[in-house]
């Protein structure tokens, strides 16, 4: 790993505590990646001036924060430098409260978490999904009692959608609740759906964004071939049945080819691989905080991790931005809608 790697540091959305632009996802560990290779994966992320750790208590059904917390004992030091974020909300068992965001199920993965990670505090606890069944003030009323506890230091969300988002933050200020600091949705060139309701609901609330599958799984690296199967190491190849249902449209879409094929051009010209231009756009849109990676080996963190040196000009972002922008309906949030915003803004003026 290069110790010279230009790691980037913002804050953790409206909080005071910084962290990398770059964090670690740690899906594979227990997974792809036995203990011993996920320890070697930690080694690198930590030396390339990484800090922040992001896994789920489902994970491996729990080998993924076990494996972090014998890293973290085994790296006393370094565990100070280090912000672990975790989640929480899928079934961890057979039993009906056993999922959500409940206080009770809630009380019981944070122990659960807080116990496997071997630390005394999460550094940010994470809602994996909303939860319709339970009320939110419950779940809310829950986080800002573990925050004032000391259990967690911030909490925010993942998968949310942009109302569910605005939704929890003014619940929480009318409540007095400590106030949500991240929003971890899925978000890449192929992927800017967000962009129309969720970026703007972050930006309104300075939300900031821990996008996860920043190459799509895998096809903004160049691995996959027009009209050619998934084949070999590859997320979608090494279990036929995974990822399949996407396969279809997405190789179908000439929008897909265009964006590789400007993605190919740029890193071409640039000396560089597809995969890092790739994240190196996404570490520039407006209130991301960081970018999730997510690595099988060291190889794939290091190549990854190229993506800090890559500085892209203003023309090639706008290319970018041009040939990925996300196909959307006439209106609310085409030409039509922006006119009839446009069209108040004027009248408010």
């Amino acid at each position: 790993m290069d110790k010279d790697t230009p790691m980037h540091y913002r804050n953790l959305g409206n909080s005071g505590a910084v962290v990398s632009t770059f964090a670690l996802g740690t899906m594979t560990f227990g997974a792809e990646a036995d203990e011993a290779t996920s320890h070697a994966i930690l080694d690198d992320y930590l030396e390339s001036g990484g800090n922040l750790i992001d896994t789920a208590d489902v994970y491996g059904k729990g080998a993924s924060e076990e494996i972090i917390g014998h890293w973290l004992e085994a790296h006393p030091t370094d565990k100070e430098q280090m912000v672990i974020a975790t989640k929480g909300r899928f079934a961890m068992g057979d039993g009906r409260n056993e999922l959500g965001t409940s206080r009770r199920h809630l009380g019981r993965a944070l122990e659960a978490s807080l116990r496997r990670l071997g630390v005394e505090q999460i550094d940010l606890y994470q809602m994996h999904a909303w939860d319709a069944v339970t009320p939110l003030e419950e779940t809310l009323r829950f986080l800002d009692d573990a925050v004032r506890s000391g259990k967690i230091a911030y909490y925010g969300f993942s998968n949310f959608l942009g109302w569910q988002l605005t939704k929890a933050v003014h619940v929480a200020r009318a409540n007095g609740f400590t106030p949500p600091v991240t929003l971890q949705p899925q978000y890449s060139l192929l992927v800017r759906e967000i962009e129309s309701e969720i970026v703007p609901a972050c930006q309104d609330a300075n939300i900031g964004l821990l996008p996860w599958s920043p190459l799509a799984g895998g096809w903004l690296t160049g691995k996959y071939q027009r009209d050619a199967d998934p084949t070999g190491a590859t997320r979608l190849g090494e279990d036929p049945e995974r990822g399949m249902e996407a396969w279809a449209p997405r190789n179908k879409q000439e929008r897909t080819w265009r964006i590789l094929d400007t993605v190919k051009e740029i890193a071409k010209a640039k000396g560089v691989n597809q995969g890092q231009v790739s994240l190196a756009w996404l570490e520039a849109q407006p209130a991301v905080t960081s970018v999730i990676l997510g690595a099988r080996n060291t190889a794939q963190l290091a190549d990854n991790l190229g993506a800090t040196s890559v500085e892209l000009t203003g023309d090639e972002l706008k290319r970018l931005d041009e040939v990925s922008a996300p196909v959307v309906s006439d209106y609310p949030y085409g030409a039509a809608g922006a006119g009839q915003r446009h069209r108040a803004i004027d009248v408010i003026d």
